[in-house]
């Protein structure tokens, strides 16, 4: 069995990616760890106790961490996107309580869980990168004993879908996102808003993994409401890169740790993030050149499977 951890801002496409990586028959989720993002932290353990509601996993522990990002207050969530709680805002009358969550803080759960298993952990960090931060600085010795870590997050062709020049995740805590790209020396795989946007599904593949008769898609057709209509606005078709159709960010990092078989071709650059831009800060830098002496590399997700992702996500509504 492969131990994941994960780290989240629980939206909607969080939801879809936690409950494909439960769906896994070869996967231990050996914790969820919460972060600001999407919507506050207090809404994101409440969504995850929900999702594992849904898929009968409650014993899985969640853990509450950052509240905002490492320097200030950033300002940014996605309520217009995900709804204001996160997940649509489909009211849940028999929603988990807060008291499930655990009494143990999120970035203190991580150092442990990887400690106590050397080696073994693939972390998959689908939000903003705070409280991964923040366990680099208080064990600096975590990222040597990941297994492997998978992010989504980022940008490659200097394309926002937040700010001009910034993808969501890094430019909510750009300098989290800087010491986690610079600083953590595992194996490191990036699954960026371009390549999202490349790799996307039809909406008709999208109508046919909702209409599965399952309690799990009915429970999924109710909280991606909301996003699902937003998604074809014309407004949001202007941050797509290539064109309309059904993209589920967070699923590509999680399918990745999961099988690895899932990543066809990825490029290997040393990457880091800018921090001072008037407009670019929070913007992944890319460096196919060699400009940046000592930069650490990392995996740059090019060509999925995705036959291979359709069966996830089918299998994880099941």
């Amino acid at each position: 069995m492969k131990k994941l951890l994960l780290d989240v801002d629980c939206g909607v496409d969080d939801a879809q990616a936690i409950m494909m990586a439960l769906a896994a028959p070869n996967v231990q989720v050996v914790g969820i760890t919460c972060v600001h993002g999407n919507t506050s932290v207090e809404n994101v353990c409440k969504n995850v106790l929900r999702v594992l509601q849904a898929c009968n996993r409650l014993e899985i522990p969640v853990f509450k961490g950052a509240a905002k990002p490492i320097l200030g207050d950033s300002g940014i969530s996605a309520g217009h996107f995900h709804g204001k709680d996160g997940l649509g805002d489909a009211p849940d009358c028999n929603a988990p309580g807060l008291e499930l969550v655990q009494k143990e803080n999120a970035v203190t759960a991580i150092i442990r869980i990887v400690n106590e298993n050397p080696g073994e952990v693939s972390l998959a960090a689908t939000a903003p990168l705070t409280n991964l931060a923040l366990a680099m600085r208080m064990d600096p010795s975590l990222p040597s004993k990941l297994k492997a870590l998978y992010i989504m997050g980022g940008n490659t062709e200097s394309r926002g879908n937040t700010t001009v020049c910034g993808e969501f995740n890094f430019a909510a805590d750009p300098e989290a996102a800087y010491v986690v790209l610079n600083e953590y020396h595992c194996p490191t795989y990036l699954a960026c808003w371009e390549f999202t946007c490349h790799s996307m599904l039809s909406w008709e593949f999208c109508d046919e993994w909702l209409a599965q008769e399952t309690s799990k898609a009915r429970f999924m057709k109710k909280i991606f409401r909301h996003s699902y209509e937003i998604s074809q606005t014309e407004r949001f078709q202007k941050e797509f890169v290539a064109g309309s159709g059904f993209i589920s960010c967070d699923s590509y990092a999680v399918a990745a740790a999961i099988d690895d078989s899932f990543i066809i071709e990825s490029d290997y650059y040393p990457v880091s993030v800018e921090l001072t831009g008037t407009h670019t800060r929070g913007m992944m830098i890319v460096d196919t050149v060699g400009f940046l002496k000592n930069a650490r590399k990392v995996f740059l997700m090019k060509k999925v499977d995705l036959e291979k992702f359709k069966q996830m996500m089918m299998a994880a509504l099941q």
